[in-house]
This record gives C-alpha cells, structure tokens and sequence, in this order.
C-alpha cells in the first residue's frame, strides 16, 4: 500500500482533508482487490477477491 497508493499519490495530489484522502485510498482499494490481476503466488492473474472466493468459498 504504501508503495503502490501513498508514493504514488503524494506526488501528484495535494489533499485539503482526510476525508478526500480516505475517498481516493477506498477508490484504489476497490481497484486493487476487485479489478487488477493479481501476481501473487496463487492468484495465477485473477484479482485477490476472485482467488479469496474461488479458495474458501
């Protein structure tokens, strides 16, 4: 998270509250857990929700 959201963020945006910081991270947690294939070693490329799903479900 904090290479991949914060450090990337910081350096394009200035935010006036946390309350808009808290949006933008909530927006990128979405992305990162619902629609970006994942590298992980038992993700084979789906996203975290659908290895999660398809493991304990």
């Amino acid at each position: 998270m904090q290479e991949e959201f914060y450090a990337v963020t910081f350096r394009k945006k200035l935010y006036d509250s946390i309350d808009d910081l808290q949006n933008d991270l909530d927006a990128w947690m979405e992305y990162y857990n619902n629609e970006r294939p994942h590298s992980g070693r038992h993700c084979f490329g789906k996203t975290p929700m659908q290895t999660l799903s398809n493991h304990y479900l």
